[in-house]
């Protein structure tokens, strides 16, 4: 009868078990996240590019219909996507003589921070970070 309760298996896992799995996730994670974080970014930077084509080609459309440039995102009937409304403010500059127009794409506070304004102009000019995107 004694060596029945010996021989029975043991159920279940040590403390030091659980810790050595535990440890791994952390090193997973410290490694996996700040890659997430620049995904993100960029992914939000696409975005934000993609919009500024948009709002460019939006523009030259309303020149040959106005005769001049848009200075706002409205006059252009422009809906801002989610991902660029919550990261970036979008500013107009234009000038009537010669028609030109500067669209500009500031990062806000949150994660986008630091990443640098993304611009384009009517000449198609596209400008992040001092170099081109």
């Amino acid at each position: 009868m004694m060596k029945l309760r010996s021989s029975k298996l043991q159920m279940g896992f040590t403390l030091i078990e659980v810790m050595i799995v535990v440890a791994i996730i952390g090193i997973l994670v410290s490694i996996a996240y700040p890659s997430y974080q620049q995904y993100i970014i960029r992914s939000n930077r696409a975005d934000a590019q993609a919009y500024l084509l948009d709002l460019a080609q939006r523009q030259q459309q309303y020149l040959m219909d106005v005769r001049t440039y848009a200075g706002s995102e409205g006059a252009l009937s422009a809906t801002k996507p989610r991902s660029v409304d919550t990261n970036y403010s979008i500013t107009f500059e234009t000038a009537n003589s010669p028609p030109t127009f500067t669209i500009t794409a500031s990062p806000q506070s949150g994660i986008q921070t630091g990443d640098g304004d993304i611009s384009i102009d009517q000449a198609g000019n596209k400008i992040w970070n001092g170099g081109s995107w």
